[in-house]
């Protein structure tokens, strides 16, 4: 072989491997080109993944707040419901006090009352044998006068006769407050005697608001007026 030959061998050989070298060159450059656009896949990916966290998050802050809003206010509703079933436990309390204790007066009121009924029902008895004797001027007289006496000096102390009396004023309702202030007479008793009158339809008598209304008019307001 001459040296012309070897040379051009060499050449060959050389231009080959610069061949295949440049190919695998090519081939790096493609993949790393492909691996570059995979990324900004990737990247371009999770990008908006970390949008949509980042509104999630702040959805789920404003569901946190809200609902710690909400538990604050419940909390508030329940400490005010507490201090009103607190107060009204106290009330009750208050209200059951003054129906409950009596007086010394009050006891001395409710023996009259019970002496009055008593008087009442010997003065009916009385009224009874007047009716089946025969009456005369001096028998009704005895018996208007034991009837003056048990109207001036005993039925009119009492709480019955104070709150019919009342009621036939100026006006036809009032509280049970304002009856007590009125009579001077005690909560308790003008409470129980609301309460019999109610029973027998001369009054109504509204337990949750406290009111008494008259419902029977006996007299006329002007009946009982000064001349």
């Amino acid at each position: 072989m001459t040296d012309e030959d070897k040379t051009l061998n060499v050449i060959d050989e050389t231009i080959q491997a610069a061949e295949s070298s440049f190919k695998e060159f090519i081939e790096v450059l493609e993949t790393s080109r492909t691996a570059l656009l995979n990324l900004e896949s990737d990247k371009l990916e999770l990008s908006k993944e970390k949008e949509i966290l980042e509104k999630e998050k702040i959805q789920l802050e404003q569901d946190k707040n809200k609902l710690e809003g909400e538990t604050k206010q419940l909390e508030i509703d329940k400490k005010n419901l507490e201090d009103a079933t607190k107060k009204l436990e106290l009330e009750k309390q208050e209200r059951d006090q003054k129906i409950g204790s009596l007086t010394e007066e009050q006891m001395k009121l409710l023996d009259e009352y019970q002496k009055v009924k008593v008087e009442l029902a010997k003065f009916a008895k009385l009224a009874e044998e007047a009716e089946s004797q025969e009456l005369n001027f001096e028998r009704i007289t005895a018996l208007l006068s034991i009837f003056r006496v048990l109207v001036e000096k005993i039925w009119q102390g009492q709480p019955h006769y104070q709150v019919l009396k009342v009621l036939h004023g100026e006006r036809k309702v009032m509280t049970r407050e304002e009856l007590k202030n009125t009579t001077g007479i005690g909560g308790a008793f003008i409470l129980r005697a609301v309460q019999e009158l109610a029973n027998v339809d001369l009054v109504e008598h509204n337990i949750d608001t406290g009111t008494v209304t008259l419902k029977q008019r006996l007299y006329s307001k002007e009946a009982m007026a000064k001349k």
